[in-house]
């Protein structure tokens, strides 16, 4: 089983920063992907950025040039670095991460999330 927690959240003015991390815990086996996706009040999730275990990134259209998502191997933490925020940019982030099992089978893994509030 993994756990994670996220952590960062909260309240910011429009054009401000903020880093999201995603603490990673439990038995790992080999992870596929890691990801930020968001909810928004009344709309489905959908993914921000997402992060192989390659190294190759992924990003919305949204987020293209205003967020940053990265990985800290050693310390099985993910972070988002978010900047230029805007109103529209408020949501609950969960963290997300593909866990490639012995066997093959990918299974998903999913934090409890941390509130975004851009807000003047």
């Amino acid at each position: 089983q993994v756990q994670l927690v996220e952590s960062g959240g909260g309240l910011v003015q429009p054009g401000g920063s903020l880093r999201l991390s995603c603490a990673a815990s439990g038995t790992i086996f080999s992870i596929y992907a890691m990801g930020w996706y968001r909810q928004a009040p009344g709309k489905q999730r959908e993914s921000v950025a997402t992060i192989y275990s390659a190294g190759s990134t992924n990003y919305a259209d949204s987020a293209k040039g205003r967020f940053t998502i990265s990985r800290d191997n050693a310390k099985n933490t993910l972070y988002l670095q978010m900047s230029s925020l805007k109103p529209e940019d408020t949501a609950v982030y969960y963290c997300n991460l593909v866990d490639t099992l012995p066997w093959g089978k990918t299974v998903d893994y999913w934090g409890q999330g941390t509130q975004v509030t851009v807000s003047s």
